[in-house]
């Protein structure tokens, strides 16, 4: 069963891929490219792809992070900051990564040793950022609008026959499959796989379930606070208080797709990610936006989000007790 079921949504991702390819055939027609499609793809993916990759592992153990917009909102300003200070994109990147451990490692504590509901947890992260965010950005730069990000400390892309490709971006697919790797073919991954589902257990085999719910967390915080930096670093090239644009959401419903695997939800980013793409070439290419509407191509990847997780939210299996602090006996 549990291969049928996997097969039936790798089914549903190649029919979603084709559609789309489908529709960038067709606009092609009215002047895109096809390659820039796939470039912008790409970029869009992978912010998205790396919070789903981290959320798949954390909710693995039993642990719900819906605050994955909050960290991709306050990473951004902090890995552009990072990168001012040292002179240098790649250090943005780490602060990025190392500010979403932060944040993922305080709210891991408050659902393990605190015993906060995860749900509203996350909620509150994700308010708390869209207003700290903005402060921020008027602390650090006076001005509460658009920070641009010096050229200088533009992450660079690689140049390939599939046109200009982030090293990220590339960084972001090997770690689908290590995550893979990790949880269903190494004794670490089997311990978090049986946190998830019984907890009690693993405590009676002498495994520490806070310690491995507290590193997931952390994790799952990184890779996304990995993704904010990204967007400004190696993407738009600029921070604006609205710059995530629900994509930590999209991120989740990635997830729930995925049923918690990081190769699908590496998939169901990509997914997203040619829709946003396809939104963004039609937006920026002359004589085409003149010809499309605009805003319904806009709405794609939102569209798409609500298609997707309708048609699939009642038809996954979590783990156990996700969401559920343990009480040690």
């Amino acid at each position: 069963m549990k291969a049928k079921g996997l097969w039936r949504r790798i089914g549903w991702l190649g029919l979603g891929v084709l559609a789309l390819g489908i529709l960038g055939y067709g606009l092609e027609h009215v002047g895109l490219e096809p390659l820039s499609l796939l470039e912008a793809g790409l970029l869009a993916m992978t912010p998205l792809a790396l919070a789903a990759i981290g959320e798949c592992v954390n909710e693995k153990a039993g642990v719900v992070n819906i605050g994955l917009e909050g960290i991709l909102l306050i990473c951004t300003v902090v890995g552009v900051w990072v990168a001012e200070q040292f002179g240098s994109g790649t250090a943005g990147l780490l602060g990025g990564l190392i500010a979403g451990g932060l944040i993922g490692f305080i709210l891991g504590l408050l659902s393990v040793y605190g015993r906060a509901d995860q749900i509203i947890a996350g909620i509150g992260l994700n308010l708390f950022a869209m207003g700290f965010t903005p402060y921020l950005l008027m602390s650090l730069w006076a001005f509460p609008g658009i920070h641009i990000v010096p050229r200088e400390l533009m992450v660079p892309r690689w140049i390939t026959p599939l046109g200009q490709i982030s090293p990220i971006t590339l960084l972001t697919i090997l770690l689908a499959f290590l995550a893979h790797v990790l949880l269903h073919h190494t004794v670490l991954g089997f311990r978090i796989r049986a946190v998830g589902e019984r907890p009690e257990a693993v405590d009676v085999a002498g495994v520490r379930v806070d310690r491995l719910r507290l590193l997931t967390s952390t994790l799952g915080g990184a890779l996304c606070g990995l993704g904010g930096a990204f967007m400004p670093l190696a993407w738009f090239g600029g921070v604006v208080k609205e710059i995530s644009a629900g994509r930590g959401f999209i991120a989740l419903a990635c997830v729930v797709f995925a049923g918690l695997e990081p190769l699908l939800a590496l998939g169901a980013a990509f997914l997203f990610g040619l829709t946003e793409g396809i939104a963004h070439a039609v937006a920026i290419t002359p004589g085409v936006k003149e010809r499309i509407p605009f805003y319904f191509v806009n709405m794609l990847p939102y569209l798409t989000t609500l298609l997707v997780v309708a048609l699939v939210i009642g038809r996954r299996r979590f783990p156990r007790t996700i969401g559920q602090p343990y009480r040690r006996e």
